[in-house]
């Protein structure tokens, strides 16, 4: 296992890492966000070994990381809006989608013709691209649905052996902040969309907002048992009110709806709605039929909110939990305010595999 310390030889690290990256070979190097898994963009043979990594990823697309705007343009097209972005906001924590210029191929274009590129905030691995010449993969050194990785220790502990030995090199530097993945913003319609919302939204907006409740859960039960708390004191027999759930992928918003449910006594098995946008589920209270919906807007595109269902569940009075609130936090902050309707926030994030911290905002 080949392991190198970045802050003590960062021009051997550099150095070792080109001559990987040539020969078709896979690194992890770390970013602002979390470390990453990099690979040639334009060697087939490096793009099998990463799809082999990430195993269960599907027809989900591997976004690309370039030194600046110049590498950038030489594979996608830089409408007004990607404009905007490069201008003002990068190199930093976002991916910004943009039509590829036909250099590239799958996994690295999507079936739509779009690529997704990250100009990282991150000196090391800036001049390690520099040097390499052109881009590398971007995704995330986690196999999928594992939790995002802030130190190498750690990722290892965590891989499985098959996908260790794909690794040819580490680029270590040390303990991350754990920082969110990037917000993803599609860009190839010339006006912007949010495709996962990162950090710069929904956290930010609870630096204004009290935190009421926090936890580290070891199990789904316990995420589960801690919901069950929370909405026993703010959510039962308090409707209409709005839990917005933000955390990655596997996280655990869909066992805290679960909690929610259990609290104000439904009896059905709440599941994830993100084929259905909306399930709603039946519960008695003071022997009134009441409602609870649970949503997901992972499938919304810019301006379905409003024909999503959630205003009219809001007008019945209705309890709603929202899955990937973040995605349109904005919109449903004003809703809330303009419907004077309780909003609580809950932001799930990864400890490691079976570790969650839970922290509840009002």
């Amino acid at each position: 296992m080949n392991i190198i310390d970045i802050k003590k030889e960062r021009s051997f690290a550099i150095e070792k890492a080109v001559e990987v990256l040539k020969n078709g070979g896979l690194i992890v190097y770390p970013t602002e966000t979390c470390y990453g898994l990099g690979g040639d963009v334009t060697n087939p043979k490096a793009l099998k070994k990463i799809m082999e990594y990430k195993k269960l990823r599907g027809s989900k697309p591997i976004s690309v990381a370039v030194a600046d705007r110049n590498m950038a343009e030489q594979y996608v097209d830089i409408n007004e809006m990607a404009d905007n972005l490069y201008e003002n906001y990068l190199p930093g924590p976002i991916t910004v989608i943009s039509i590829s210029k036909g250099k590239l191929v799958p996994p690295v274009v999507s079936t739509q013709g779009a690529v997704g590129v990250r100009y990282p905030d991150y000196s090391f691995t800036l001049e390690l691209i520099k040097t390499f010449g052109k881009p590398i993969t971007a995704t995330s050194a986690n196999v999928s649905y594992r939790p995002a990785p802030y130190s190498i220790a750690r990722l290892i502990e965590n891989l499985p052996k098959k996908s260790l030995e794909l690794i040819d090199l580490f680029l270590d530097a040390g303990e991350l902040p754990k920082n969110d993945p990037s917000t993803v913003l599609d860009t190839t319609m010339n006006q912007l969309s949010v495709l996962r919302q990162g950090k710069l939204q929904f956290e930010n907006a609870l630096v204004e907002n009290k935190k009421i409740g926090e936890r580290e859960t070891k199990s789904e039960d316990e995420t589960i048992h801690f919901a069950k708390e929370f909405a026993l004191k703010y959510v039962k027999g308090n409707a209409p009110v709005v839990v917005a759930l933000s955390g990655e992928l596997g996280a655990g918003k869909t066992q805290f709806a679960k909690g929610i449910g259990e609290a104000v006594g439904v009896k059905e098995v709440v599941n994830s709605p993100t084929y259905t946008i909306i399930n709603e589920y039946n519960y008695e209270e003071e022997e009134e039929q009441k409602v609870l919906a649970h949503m997901d807007t992972w499938r919304l595109q810019e301006g379905e909110l409003e024909k999503s269902g959630l205003i009219e569940n809001l007008e019945k009075r209705n309890i709603v939990v929202i899955e990937w609130a973040d995605k349109y936090y904005e919109e449903i902050s004003a809703l809330c305010d303009n419907m004077n309707t309780p909003l609580y926030k809950v932001v799930i994030k990864y400890v490691s595999l079976e570790e969650r911290s839970i922290e509840i905002y009002e």
